[in-house]
């Protein structure tokens, strides 16, 4: 599984999940910051990445649109407020332990998932 990681995710928890060999990039690393919601999961969706973020309702929302407009969708992460936004290496603790389990996955297209925190 590939991830892209919403701007309002760290572009540290995508060098940390790098670092353990796991495909991550980050908004803020490619340019796209201050981007619509919309932007961001075309974005995740034309490389083929599930887009984490920590923006539930809009995200949902958004998964939906896709899903009646057909347009290609890799699943949508949810990291919850749980996790401290500014611990950086936690949330890529708990990220790294749903990859291990759903690594040889690729989400089912508008699958939506919560990490656990």
């Amino acid at each position: 599984m590939r991830y892209y990681l919403d701007e309002d995710l760290s572009p540290k928890i995508a060098e940390i999940l790098r670092k353990h060999h796991i495909d991550a990039i980050s908004a803020h690393e490619v340019g796209m910051l201050q981007r619509s919601d919309r932007e961001q999961l075309e974005r995740a969706s034309s490389e083929k990445r599930c887009l984490l973020t920590r923006n539930r309702n809009d995200f949902i929302q958004l998964t939906v649109q896709f899903f009646n407009e057909h347009r290609p969708h890799y699943g949508v992460l949810i990291i919850p407020h749980t996790l401290p936004g500014d611990k950086f290496s936690l949330m890529a603790k708990a990220i790294i332990k749903h990859h291990s389990k759903h690594c040889k996955d690729i989400l089912e297209s508008y699958t939506i998932d919560f990490l656990e925190g």
